[in-house]
């Protein structure tokens, strides 16, 4: 399971500017970001293609609307609580002999 958490090329522009503009979110903010938007289309088209040559069926990329930083969380969170249950996983069944062992263990620390 891989998720691709997409961001509007304008979404990206307004946490830039809240990035300039909070003092406490300077630190995440760098020139070199202004730089590679520059690239935006490039990116858009490669992450197009490693998308499409890296989903398969056992391990698909889910790709999630991220404008919305609360709902893409909710995406996510759901997409991981479906996949969990798609796997059916259960304890191991305790054979009688593992719990013999047990219950003998069991007395040594009564």
């Amino acid at each position: 399971m891989k998720v691709f958490l997409h961001l509007s090329k304008e979404e990206q522009r307004k946490r830039f500017l809240e990035r300039i503009d909070e003092p406490e979110k300077n630190w995440k903010f760098s020139l070199a970001d202004i730089h590679e938007r520059g690239f935006w289309k490039q990116y858009m088209k490669a992450y197009e293609e490693c998308l499409a040559a890296t989903s398969t069926r056992h391990a698909p990329w889910y790709v999630v609307p991220a404008d919305d930083k609360k709902n893409a969380r909710l995406i996510v969170s759901q997409i991981v609580l479906d996949s969990l249950k798609g796997l059916k996983m259960a304890y191991p069944p305790t054979t009688p002999q593992r719990r013999r062992e047990l219950q003998a263990i069991r007395k040594r620390l009564s």
